[in-house]
């Protein structure tokens, strides 16, 4: 599970396909959650789900795409700092982060799942979770999910794979993380020895972050992302990585 630690690191994306551009957009995200964004093999270009669909939302905007690759949890802090323009980095619409920046029409239906060792046999349900160690990342979803369990004794790291070498490591008993993040971390990597627990913690959506004064910008995104999925062109980028729609 590979992920280059790089906050702050930034590039541009997609300028082959936006002939004169009319705009620039500033895109926050944590390139370390595959199939959502990352970094391909070579360490600089990006991939994922999120980055081809922001592209494609770009496209239609007639935009030209700035990626800045920003740890998780200064996302929203950077977009009241005026840092960046939107994030996007498979982040939960939530009541607590609707106080602070405005969201995007959902674009994925997400959930939180939980990661063990393939040869744990202590822990088979969430039930199992009370009084374990449980690593997640700092300023998530999955973090809020672990204060609800009992006992637990919460190990907060600032990067996807960081919790996940902590499971692998002996010093945690489990991972609470984004079901796309977990499913393709089990399916790829099965020299790590994981699994998942069965059903999901809690249903949840992601959405494109914008400050809350912009919000001509956000009316422009959400009609790109309809003409995205109305064209057919989200079916295809979601098959691209998760193989079904």
């Amino acid at each position: 599970f590979n992920s280059t630690n790089s906050a702050g690191l930034s590039g541009c994306l997609g300028d082959d396909e936006v002939e004169n551009p009319k705009m620039s957009l500033r895109v926050g995200t944590r390139l370390d959650s595959p199939p959502l964004e990352f970094y391909a093999e070579n360490g600089k270009d990006y991939l994922g789900f999120e980055i081809d669909l922001i592209r494609a939302i770009a496209k239609k905007m007639n935009a030209r795409v700035e990626i800045e690759d920003i740890n998780f949890d200064a996302l929203i802090p950077a977009l009241q700092s005026n840092m960046i323009d939107l994030a996007i980095s498979g982040m939960t619409i939530t009541d607590e982060r609707s106080q602070i920046v405005v969201f995007s029409d959902p674009y994925y239906e997400s959930g939180l799942t939980v990661l063990v060792k393939a040869n744990n046999s202590s822990i088979n349900s969430f039930d199992d979770l009370r009084g374990k160690r449980i690593a997640t990342r700092v300023g998530s979803t999955g973090y809020a999910a672990a204060r609800q369990i009992a006992g637990v004794n919460i190990i907060e790291f600032g990067e996807a794979n960081e919790a996940v070498e902590e499971l692998q490591n002996g010093e945690a008993d489990a991972v609470i993380g984004d079901r796309p993040v977990n499913d393709y971390l089990v399916k790829n990597n099965a020299e790590l020895g994981l699994r998942s627990l069965p059903g999901t913690l809690s249903a949840e959506y992601y959405g494109i972050a914008v400050a809350k004064d912009n919000k001509e910008l956000l009316q422009k995104i959400n009609e790109s992302l309809q003409y995205i999925r109305d064209s057919g062109e989200y079916d295809k980028i979601y098959s691209k990585w998760f193989g079904e729609n």
